[in-house]
């Protein structure tokens, strides 16, 4: 066989892309088609341009339960569209599998990504993943890596109904737990419904993370219009991903690259809809995580002025009623970019070839629903989220105000402190505990560094006294994050981590803290001659010392939350920031 056929390429594609350095290039390409021929591939096939399918099956994971049908039906639609399909695992992250936490993971997941996408030979690679921290890790990854990419996401599952009532994971979760604790209902009974949260494969059926992250990525431009609110169990689901295996073939050959789509006005884009459907506030780390791969630093202080203009049109759990099936059969994303209008950039390209705005009016018409409300009569008028500083957050905090008590949105209260997630986890439902109703609930140590991995444990549950009490909501404040499908007032993501040396170290139960949403404050209402004290009595700060593999990796480099918690090596040079 002459040597020309095996010699690399200038512009290599195919099989001849990311060869194995043997310093001859022409054997490695003869050694890669002889091993790859052990799977059955003739020469024709292995000429044609390669995708690469991103494998996030796991027999952990129920919100890729999926994965295989539709790595079939991509594969289906590479090959209509003459390329060949190559599915590869990654790792896979599920939410409530994940020790100590599924955000720990997440970067190692961009890492693994990343790597995979650069040492094997493919002209783009299809993304498929659904449960939360998954998506965003791919879009990590996938940024860094930079060849055609284009996103499809596995699906929401549909809700489940328990003695006639309406459920779905996981806001009902937390609501039936709750219910639980306080004793309104017995053990037969929150059996009974946790039978019926998860009825169907597919990721949480509400607003969580999971779904917002769905919606955030389909307006920024990476996934194919209509893709986000499809359910898992639904035939459309795999049609969509025949539709995205022959539309990445395409994005082969136009050379439509991640950097082309992920722009600042993208971005900006895609956080007018994160507040716009009343998203989960995890999704704004993501956000921030995913943009900074390409240079682009999210600005909080400008998300804040634009959630002021921005408001919740979804009534959707868990700021509203309804679930993401009837999202879907409401028109999915379209009908809310189309209410947003001008408040939208519609001239930026997406993985179709056409820009967001010939997108949108490619779609079908609206239709009559209830799901998502005109801008004129939203769901709530000023902004899903807010961003609070102040002494106990110099460096930012958020609060999911449309999911919280609207009294208690502004609330001076007496601090009752949890040092951990272990603390919290001894003293909480003692009934020595000393806490009143309009206490003010603050966990530290539980943030990147702290716990470590960031948990959502920021839901601190009510304190069992209390919840019997009928008391039913909290100012809570912490250093972690919650989940998407989690409701209440509650201050998150408060930074500097306790564990960096923040404020939050610094905090005794008794003290008076200050919750002023309006303000966008958040205050500890202790002298400063006092802090210093303090913190002249506070023990070293965690260090990496002592610490091995990836564990000394996180702990040595990820970031804060204000910069999305990836790691600091993996961020290049910022050169925009947005809003």
């Amino acid at each position: 066989m002459p040597q020309s056929k095996f010699k690399g390429m200038a512009d290599p594609t195919g099989m001849r892309r990311n060869l194995a350095n043997y310093g001859d290039a022409g054997f490695s390409v003869f050694l890669r088609k002889a091993f790859i021929k052990a799977m059955g591939y003739t020469d024709e096939a292995l000429d044609k341009p390669i995708i690469g399918i991103v494998d996030t099956n796991s027999g952990y994971n129920a919100c890729h339960r999926n994965v295989p049908d539709l790595i079939e039906a991509a594969s289906r639609g590479v090959m209509l569209a003459g390329g060949i399909p190559i599915p590869f695992p990654v790792i896979s992250i599920q939410e409530s599998f994940s020790n100590p936490t599924s955000m720990y993971l997440r970067n190692l997941m961009a890492l693994d990504v990343e790597e995979m996408i650069r040492a094997q030979p493919m002209d783009a690679v299809i993304l498929l993943g659904g449960c939360d921290k998954t998506v965003p890790a791919l879009m990590m990854g996938a940024a860094s890596a930079n060849i055609p990419a284009i996103m499809l996401v596995t699906g929401p599952m549909l809700a489940g109904s328990w003695r006639g009532e309406k459920l779905g994971a996981c806001t009902d979760c937390r609501r039936f737990w709750a219910r639980y604790r306080a004793g309104d209902i017995d053990e037969q009974q929150i059996d009974e419904v946790n039978s019926e949260l998860a009825p169907t494969i597919g990721t949480c059926g509400v607003m969580g993370t999971a779904s917002t992250m769905a919606l955030t990525v389909e307006a920024l431009g990476m996934m194919l219009p209509g893709g986000a609110a499809v359910p898992a169990v639904h035939a459309e689901r795999r049609r969509l991903a025949e539709l995205t295996g022959k539309r990445a073939v395409e994005m082969a050959a136009e050379r439509l690259t991640p950097d082309r789509i992920l722009t600042p006005a993208a971005y900006r884009n895609a956080l007018r809809v994160l507040l716009a459907v009343g998203g989960s506030t995890n999704a704004l780390i993501h956000l921030t995580a995913m943009a900074g791969r390409s240079g682009i630093a999210i600005d909080l202080d400008g998300f804040d002025a634009m959630g002021r203009e921005t408001p919740v049109l979804v009534d959707l759990k868990p700021t509203g009623q309804h679930y993401m099936e009837d999202l879907y059969k409401a028109g999915g994303l379209t009908p809310i970019l189309r209410q947003l209008g001008n408040l939208l950039d519609r001239s930026c390209l997406t993985v179709t070839g056409k820009t967001l705005g010939e997108n949108i009016d490619a779609m079908p018409p609206d239709w009559p629903q209830d799901v998502i409300r005109p801008i004129t009569e939203p769901v709530y008028r000023t902004g899903a989220m807010a961003v609070l500083r102040g002494s106990l957050a110099p460096d930012g905090a958020l609060i999911k105000q449309a999911a919280a008590t609207q009294s208690l949105l502004q609330h001076e209260g007496r601090a009752v402190v949890f040092d951990g997630l272990a603390d919290m986890a001894a003293r909480l439902d003692s009934r020595d505990l000393d806490v009143a109703p309009d206490d003010i609930l603050v966990l530290r140590n539980a943030g990147p560094k702290g716990a470590p991995g960031m948990p959502e444990a920021g839901y601190i549950p009510i304190p069992k006294k209390l919840a019997q009490a009928g008391v039913k909501d909290m100012v809570r404040i912490s250093d972690a994050r919650m989940s998407g499908t989690a409701y209440g007032t509650i201050v998150l993501h408060i930074a500097p981590e306790a564990a960096s040396g923040g404020p939050l170290a610094l905090v005794k139960t008794g003290d008076r803290i200050r919750l002023n949403t309006a303000g966008r404050r958040i205050d500890l209402l202790v002298d400063d001659a006092e802090l210093a004290k303090r913190r002249a009595t506070l023990p070293p700060l965690p260090s990496g010392e002592g610490r091995r593999g990836y564990d000394k990796l996180y702990f040595d480099t990820v970031t804060q939350a204000e910069r999305g918690c990836d790691f600091d090596f993996c961020i290049p040079e910022i050169v925009h920031r947005v809003p």
